[in-house]
């Protein structure tokens, strides 16, 4: 089997967990097991550094500095493996062959990281080797370093476990795994065994740091991922495992929808007020489809079968309300939600949806975006126009 395994910062904080963790690496090796290593910067390190930059920089100077904490760990794991008589070797950027490259915009260049990534596995197989690979970082086609952002670490190890063809990708980090609650806060959390990819993906936008929400977008369905805590010590049982892929879904909702939009002067300085009008619509069962805001408005859009009910709900609501000034209703609305595939690693996958809907002259009353969904509204009986125009883009 071949795994890649990804070490946190934490989990390499001391000489005593780089020791735990090089006995977790030789223990899967001498099971006959291709093992790729990706470490992080070792315990808090680049956060450090970059609070001592107390001056102004480059770019290219300030990914320098930051890369040594990911250049000191390879190191020290590439030194404990071979203590154990493992032939590793380390690879970072700027030596021969190393793999995650980016392109001018900072985004990874697909093609050459996928063929420096398999040349690495290669190697693997024919040579033995446990390469032993900088997290976070990256290096352009001039040879700069460059960055993978927040969570980076992570995202090294999904993407080159993907294009090394692995079995697997084992995150080593400070928890348990997946928790079915904090348990800083409630009694009896305890380790979720599996977790679907898009749960885990909607966990960690809403700030569960489990694994990084860029990362899972490189998972395929024959890529298992699992999170470990570092003192397991075993890196091949234990933990959560994440199942499933991201798949892209453009979705034309059937029912019509109505459109509501309660006007009222510096809503945004009201604290509760949307509270308030959710809870009122919410006791009446009226579920809002979605929700909106301005300036001066708050809009939501209802199942058009509720339209009049939750129109005299709102204007109680501007009645009683020395804020809010009115209350308005447009109907025949349709909504296309386009979710999942890697939307959120995409830049300017908003302009992509909503470019070709404008050249065909769609009208849109509402674009809303969520991390990992675009939702746009347009007249009903333009829905199935847009829907082609929308799938023939992606």
């Amino acid at each position: 089997m071949r795994v890649v395994a990804k070490f946190g910062g934490t989990s390499l904080g001391n000489g005593d967990r780089v020791n735990r963790a090089a006995d977790s690496i030789a223990a899967a090796v001498r099971q006959g097991h291709e093992v790729a290593v990706v470490a992080s910067a070792m315990g808090n390190t680049t956060d450090e550094l970059l609070d001592e930059i107390q001056f102004d920089t480059e770019e290219a100077d300030r990914a320098e500095i930051v890369s040594m904490g990911e250049r000191t760990s390879v190191r020290m794991l590439k030194a404990a493996l071979a203590a154990r008589g493992i032939d590793a070797a380390f690879f970072e950027p700027g030596r021969e062959r190393w793999p995650i490259i980016t392109n001018e915009y900072g985004e990874v260049d697909v093609e050459e990281t996928r063929r420096l990534a398999r040349a690495i596995a290669e190697r693997m197989s024919r040579e033995g080797i446990v390469p032993v690979l900088t997290g976070f970082l990256a290096e352009d086609h001039d040879g700069n370093v460059t960055t993978l952002g927040r969570g980076g670490s992570d995202t090294t190890a999904v993407m080159l476990g993907k294009y090394m063809d692995a079995d697997e990708v084992v995150i080593v980090t400070d928890v348990e795994g997946v928790m079915t609650g904090d348990p800083r806060v409630v009694e009896g959390a305890r380790n979720v065994g599996e977790i679907t990819v898009d749960e885990l993906r909607n966990l960690s936008f809403r700030g569960a740091e489990v694994v990084a929400p860029s990362a899972l977008s490189y998972k395929s369905d024959a890529l298992d991922v699992r999170v470990i805590h570092y003192q397991h010590g075993d890196l091949l049982t234990g933990g959560t495992t994440i199942t499933g892929e991201f798949e892209r879904l453009i979705d034309l909702q059937e029912d019509r929808l109505a459109c509501l939009t309660v006007a009222g002067r510096a809503i945004r300085n009201s604290p509760g007020i949307l509270a308030e009008l959710s809870s009122a619509l919410a006791t009446d069962g009226i579920n809002i489809e979605a929700v909106s805001s301005g300036l001066d408005s708050i809009t939501f859009y209802v199942d058009e079968e509720l339209a009049e009910t939750a129109e005299a709900i709102l204007h109680e609501g501007v009645i009683d309300s020395s804020t809010l000034s009115s209350v308005t209703v447009e109907e025949d609305i349709a909504v296309l939600r386009v979710t999942g595939g890697e939307l959120p690693n995409e830049p300017g996958s908003v302009q992509r949806i909503l470019a070709p809907l404008a050249e065909q002259h769609v009208r849109l009353y509402d674009v809303i975006t969520s991390a990992t969904s675009v939702s746009v509204f347009v007249d009903y009986d333009d829905g199935e126009e847009a829907l082609e125009i929308i799938q023939e883009t992606f």
